[in-house]
């Protein structure tokens, strides 16, 4: 493909996005196709010759864009959002198009340098423990996802508990509502299942530091040797908030890394009224990460995470085989992200995180998360004062968690009637046992008519 061609195709797909975008609520929220309508749209083998791609936008139109659940819409409101505003498209498009590979500050040094300051802006803008700053001991990185950062977090807890060993006394803890990556990284990290110790939460679904601190003490006891805790600010089913400070607490008198999840909710404290709710103990924690891929208008992936001690975290992770050496590293004056994660290769996942910070400006993160937050407290207020309706968690941010008081079916059918109108999209957990209806308001384009609208549908099966 020749530049002109590029330029051509380039303009013509930027304007099928922007179209898709003004038209995204004339589509069902929620996929309509059945399992194998788009592969049967497809030839079944690859072209022997290449395509001059004239009809590409066609295909985009009428098979792929059928076919997704259009996260986007302002009516999607299941799981959590995850924002992918047109300035950080764009960011997208041109870190594709510079095509770096950020692995070593010498491989780019503007990917390595502008991520480092990205961290440290968004230190400032959360008000986040200065220890986490790159001026500090500690520092930041761009991961694909909070999943990662749990992953990277307790590869670091092993090896400063015992080295790089397999470790069968070791021992992780997370609460029952914690999210289901630390399972599944105890697994890839190598661990048994039963290596992992669920704690029990309170009535608003945070985990107890108390039991906690008793399963650690009842494992001392045994022969197990406490590493690591995840803790969680914004639960996955309900944003229920753990007592990070208490917990740090409990980690510290056994020396186990302590470890706070807040994929969605660590977006909000951009906001400084809702700072306490958000960063309360973090100065006690090892590391901390958030996804600005769910809340902070910037596409997937893209998650900030976090350490106290950069050190810990580098010593566990860094191999430097002979081809990698360079005089850049050699004279510890440069950031080499590599030793950071578990991936050597980079994408430059700061750049869209630059333009986005730069085009709406801390004033406007403030004012999309505090409007989420606000539409949301009065759908709480609706659902408070409906008798039909019970709310079944508090409502510290954007997500709003309730029931049909005449049970799970009521409940049900009314998620399954929703989904399939496909006016709305909307996902459901399980809350004390009982058949949860979850509200998730954060979309890019949503505002209070989007809310109102599926609030009067909701009713109209109550």
């Amino acid at each position: 493909m020749t530049t002109d061609e590029f330029r051509a195709l380039g303009h013509e797909l930027i304007d099928f996005i922007a179209d898709y975008r003004d038209n995204i609520s004339d589509y069902p929220v929620l996929s309509q196709v059945a399992p194998g309508d788009i592969a049967a749209q497809l030839n079944p083998t690859p072209p022997e010759h290449g395509e001059d791609l004239s009809g590409l936008v066609d295909d985009l139109r009428s098979i792929i864009a059928p076919g997704l659940t259009h996260w986007q819409s302002p009516n999607f409101f299941a799981y959590f959002p995850a924002n992918a505003s047109l300035p950080s498209v764009l960011g997208e498009l041109v870190s594709a198009g510079f095509g770096v590979q950020g692995m070593l500050w010498a491989t780019s040094p503007a990917a390595t340098e502008v991520e480092t300051v990205m961290m440290d802006w968004l230190v400032d803008l959360c008000g986040l423990p200065r220890v986490f700053h790159s001026s500090n001991d500690g520092g930041g990185v761009m991961l694909d996802s909070a999943s990662s950062a749990v992953l990277t977090s307790m590869v670091a807890a092993r090896h400063r508990a015992v080295g790089h060993r397999a470790a069968p006394e070791l021992r992780a803890y997370t609460s029952t509502q914690a999210h289901s990556s630390v399972l599944k990284g105890m697994r890839v990290a190598g661990f048994a299942d039963e290596q992992l110790r669920s704690v029990d939460v309170d009535e608003d679904f945070a985990m107890r530091a108390d039991l906690l601190a008793d399963a650690m003490a009842q494992d001392v006891a045994d022969g197990f040797v406490p590493f690591f805790v995840v803790g969680t600010v914004g639960t996955t089913s309900s944003t229920a908030i753990d007592p990070i400070a208490d917990i740090a607490a409990v980690g510290a008198e056994y020396s186990a890394w302590v470890h706070v999840d807040a994929a969605f909710a660590g977006s909000a404290a951009v906001a400084p009224e809702l700072r306490p709710l958000v960063n309360s103990g973090l100065d006690a924690v090892d590391s901390y990460s958030f996804n600005p891929h769910k809340w902070l208008l910037t596409n997937f992936d893209a998650a900030a995470y976090w350490v106290a001690d950069q050190p810990s975290l580098t010593s566990a992770m860094a191999i430097v085989p002979e081809y990698l050496k360079n005089a850049a590293t050699e004279s510890g004056q440069v950031i080499d992200y590599r030793d950071w994660m578990v991936p050597l290769g980079r994408r430059f996942r700061a750049l869209k995180l630059w333009m986005v910070i730069r085009w709406y400006g801390a004033e406007g993160l403030r004012a999309f998360v505090r409007d989420h937050v606000a539409i949301a407290q009065e759908l709480s207020d609706w659902v408070d004062a409906h008798p039909s309706f019970e709310r079944l968690a508090p409502t510290p941010f954007s997500l709003v968690c309730f029931a049909h008081v005449d049970g799970d079916d009521r409940t049900r059918g009314i998620v399954d009637a929703i989904n399939a109108a496909g006016t709305h999209y909307v996902t459901h957990t399980t809350l004390n046992g009982r058949y949860t209806l979850r509200v998730a308001i954060g979309s890019v384009t949503t505002d209070r008519t989007h809310v109102e609208a599926l609030w009067n549908d909701i009713l109209a099966l109550a």
